[in-house]
């Protein structure tokens, strides 16, 4: 069996294309900020979630910018672009809120955790 010369040539161009579609995906997924929440609630059930204007004081006076801030149910979540800013965001809040709230930074792999849930939900059903 020979393999004519114009048909090699395309093969290996289709190669080519999709190595370099491959490498598109990868430098775009690598290039993906990951956004990060940090959530406060409150340690006992008769405190409640503090303000979320009190908040955006102690990160506006200590430089740290953040997306937004949500109170839900009995938690308040702030979003950053970074888990650097949620770090840092973090400690000034740890420093400058009352004793009974606990603060815990949390990273978005939104897509991770789809993922994980779908595959852990299907496990059940084989056999």
């Amino acid at each position: 069996m020979v393999i004519s010369p114009l048909a090699l040539r395309r093969f290996s161009y289709a190669i080519v294309a999709l190595m370099m579609f491959s490498a598109l995906i990868l430098l775009w997924s690598a290039l993906q900020h990951q956004e990060s929440t940090l959530t406060i609630r409150p340690v006992s059930q008769g405190t409640s979630v503090p303000d979320g204007f009190s908040i955006w004081h102690h990160l506006d006076a200590n430089g740290i910018r953040f997306k937004s801030i949500t109170p839900q149910d009995d938690v308040l979540l702030i979003k950053f672009d970074s888990s650097a800013q949620s770090a840092a965001a973090k400690a000034v809040l740890d420093r400058t809120l009352p004793q009974g709230y606990i603060i815990a930074q949390q990273d978005d792999d939104s897509h991770v955790a789809s993922w994980m849930s779908r595959l852990r939900d299907t496990s059940h059903r084989f056999g």
